[in-house]
């Protein structure tokens, strides 16, 4: 029995030793089935993410809904009837304006009139988010392709989520800073696929808040902010070969962007820290990122773009005195408002690189104002001819050497 009882006990034992293995055996098959549950969930989440985050790299509607949310909160806000009340002054103004700019630029400029819309702020950011959209557009689909690309998984799935809030959010500030800004706009979709008839936008609570805040007298000056940006249809409806051409450069740089957005953000950080240090003087922190292809159609698009600003500027001072009562006074005033901003608004200009657009305006200027004082009519016409008579790189810092190359 001894024997029994031995043989026995080395059963038990025998029996504890395998109910230990069972033990182990079965601790190992759930931790697999665990560790393969929470993988199929990883994948189903890294899935879910990869395809939320391929949505887009901006929420469009929520910036617009945040860049609103903002305006909502700026003085001057005017009801849709205080707007549609301003209408027939605006179309007064256009009525005079357009014959006596076709007469001063002897070209006609049939359609302008009917297409002028005056806005509040909200609807200029609807108008322009879908022009941010789809330049946005053009260049989105490889740039997603190098931020998330396909089976990246939830790590980068989740940054790029992350990326996209961050950017509605600056996108969404930007447009309601500029909201509350830009006075006038004629509105162009250079990249559409149809050359579709651009538009005057007038934004009256801007106007309005402007004006007064100047001390001027209202009707004059929608006619003078009128002027100005009818000149700019002049240029682009009167020159069917200016929108292809700024088109095709606007189309390479984007490539060229989209080409180099792998490290573009890295070294974007490194420039503007550089900016705010205040170091690397003498050349804008964003053509620092440009490599040369990029950095050469970025200086022949700021040439032409301080042609388009500087000529329309001109316009409305030498025209402007027959057809706006006190234009000296209100060009006076507007130039002394570009100079004199907050630090604020000269912080944020540098930053989004709108700082690059008033260098436009006083360089172009004193550009159309050398050519037309060298010249007179014929160098402003020959201005419009084509491209080669364009000003280049260095032409507008120097009108003497334009005047040399295409008056000579």
């Amino acid at each position: 029995m001894s024997g029994n009882r031995s043989r026995s006990s080395g059963g038990f034992r025998v029996g504890t030793r395998g109910t230990g293995g069972w033990r182990d055996d079965h601790a190992w098959q759930a931790g697999f089935l665990l560790g393969s549950a929470l993988g199929a969930v990883a994948t189903v989440l890294g899935r879910r993410a990869e395809r939320t985050a391929r949505r887009g790299l901006v929420d469009w509607p929520r910036a617009e809904a945040l860049a609103i949310q903002q305006l909502r909160r700026a003085p001057g806000a005017l009801t849709a009837e205080e707007i549609r009340a301003t209408e027939a002054t605006y179309a007064d103004a256009m009525t005079r304006i357009v014959p006596r700019l076709a007469e001063a630029l002897e070209t006609e400029l049939p359609g302008v009139v009917e297409r002028v819309a005056v806005v509040d702020r909200a609807t200029w950011v609807g108008a322009n988010v879908a022009t941010f959209a789809q330049l946005l557009g053009r260049i989105e689909g490889d740039l997603l392709d190098q931020v998330i690309p396909v089976g990246g998984g939830l790590t980068k799935a989740s940054m790029a989520i992350a990326n996209r809030y961050l950017t509605t959010r600056q996108i969404g500030f930007l447009l309601g800073f500029l909201g509350q800004r830009v006075l006038g706009q004629y509105d162009l979709t250079l990249l559409s696929a149809e050359a579709v008839p651009g538009r005057l936008l007038f934004v009256e609570e801007n106007i309005r808040q402007t004006g007064r805040a100047l001390d001027l007298p209202l009707d004059p000056f929608r006619a003078w902010i009128a002027l100005h940006e009818t000149t700019h249809a002049f240029e682009f409806e009167a020159h069917p070969w200016l929108r292809p051409y700024l088109a095709e450069r606007l189309e390479r740089q984007l490539a060229a962007f989209s080409r180099d957005a792998a490290t573009f953000g890295r070294d974007a950080m490194r420039q503007i820290g550089r900016m705010l240090r205040g170091e690397g003087k003498g050349q804008h922190w964003m053509e620092r990122l440009m490599g040369e292809e990029q950095r050469r159609l970025f200086r022949e698009t700021q040439a032409v773009m301080s042609l388009l600003e500087g000529f329309s500027d001109y316009i409305m001072d030498e025209v402007g005195r027959d057809l706006v009562p006190e234009v000296e006074r209100i060009s006076k005033r507007f130039h002394e408002r570009r100079e004199h901003r907050s630090s604020f608004e000269r912080a944020i200009m540098r930053l989004t690189g709108m700082d690059l657009k008033m260098e436009q305006y006083r360089k172009g200027e004193r550009f159309v104002s050398a050519i037309a004082a060298a010249g007179g009519p014929a160098a402003l016409r020959r201005l419009w001819e084509g491209p080669e008579t364009l000003p280049r790189d260095g032409e507008i810092e120097a009108p003497e050497r334009w005047l040399a190359r295409v008056m000579t």
